[in-house]
């Protein structure tokens, strides 16, 4: 099997832990071939807004590489060689392209722990607008909104209070004004300035809607699990609204961990923990049918996160088998092995088990 095999619109390539480099490293390989092949996009799993900056580089070459790694990306992700090599890489493709390479975030731009006041987000499209509206007011200091306790603990979440109500109507008027002003504003500005605000606003609304969630009462895992529900339902409509941007030109690379990208319920259960959420492959596959596909990413052994030889009899085992470095197969039949039980919570590691190989296209295994 071979990645130019697939022919999907949107064909994502999942990690079962962000802390092995070799899958970022190999996703750069892949990206390179299917650039060849008429793809023009990839989308990381990193905060859509902040991602411009990176786009703004591959395309143009506007700003210095140092700095759009350092702002261009959430989750400290601009820190790892493979996205320095990846952002470099495309960028120097781009600079004799006919048709240039784009690079896309598609994540709200949130951590697990810490999210945001919603306030720069839409001044930016207030601004754009030319309104004179005063968001500072209603959203306060920043910092309430940014702290940990704001997710944690729903009391001091400021997601239900009336001012966040009143922001959620404010931000709604905003996205329905810059439609209905659409032609004179394009005409004015242009359509990436427009799309640019649109982008903005969709983040500030995001941040709304997960802060309210954020609000909600309830048992720990059932919040989490919710609240993870939320970002993914949120990262889905930004692929969804990636591909709409980039339909005309080609297919898009997307690039997550697996629990974001795979078709079904995703789910974790630990002595730490035990979460279920519907994940964004799930919501998007559902919605382009066969336009998706999945190729989740399966991990042997590795030094990176002490993950030691798979047991004979798991999934990873079965694939150890055949595979030297790495390699692309058919999905093993779930009745053929077991979901291994050699992994760490701090590992980040999340194996191979049934209801993920249920919805899944292809596995890429790295020995």
């Amino acid at each position: 099997m071979d990645i130019t095999d697939f022919t999907a619109e949107l064909l994502a390539f999942g990690e079962p832990t962000h802390l092995e480099p070799a899958f970022a490293r190999l996703r750069n390989d892949l990206f390179a071939r299917l650039a060849e092949r008429g793809f023009r996009s990839i989308a990381l799993e990193t905060d859509r807004v902040a991602a411009l900056a990176v786009d703004d580089f591959v395309r143009d070459g506007t700003g210095e590489l140092d700095d759009v790694l350092r702002d261009g990306f959430s989750h400290t992700f601009g820190t790892l060689d493979a996205n320095r090599e990846l952002v470099a890489w495309m960028r120097e493709y781009n600079e004799n392209a006919a048709e240039p390479l784009a690079f896309h975030g598609f994540d709200p731009p949130l951590e697990m722990m810490t999210v945001p006041s919603p306030r720069t987000y839409l001044e930016h499209a207030r601004d754009y607008l030319g309104l004179d509206l005063d968001i500072a007011g209603l959203a306060g200091d920043d910092e309430r909104w940014s702290r940990q306790e704001a997710v944690l603990d729903a009391a001091q979440s400021p997601g239900g209070t009336p001012e966040a109500d009143r922001l959620r109507v404010l931000a709604d008027d905003l996205l329905t004004r810059l439609y209905a002003r659409a032609p004179e504003l394009i005409a004015t500005t242009s359509r990436t300035a427009w799309q640019r605000a649109k982008i903005h606003l969709t983040a500030g609304l995001d941040l709304l809607r997960y802060h309210k969630q954020s609000a909600q009462p309830g048992e720990r895992d059932e919040r989490i699990s919710r609240l993870s529900s939320t970002r993914d339902a949120l990262m889905a409509q930004n692929l969804l609204e990636i591909r709409e941007l980039e339909a005309r030109r080609g297919p898009t690379l997307v690039f997550s961990h697996n629990s974001h990208l795979q078709r079904r319920t995703s789910t974790w259960r630990s002595p730490y923990a035990n979460l279920e959420w519907v994940s964004a492959g799930a919501i998007v596959a559902s919605l382009l049918g066969d336009r998706y596909a999945f190729i989740a990413g399966s991990l042997g052994h590795s030094e990176a996160i002490g993950l030691g030889e798979p047991a004979e009899d798991t999934y990873e085992g079965l694939l150890q088998r055949d595979t030297k470095t790495w390699a692309l197969t058919t999905v093993p039949d779930p009745s053929s092995g077991r979901k291994r039980t050699d992994t760490r919570p701090e590992q980040g590691y999340f194996p191979l088990d049934e209801n993920l190989l249920g919805g899944t296209d292809a596995v890429l295994h790295i020995a």
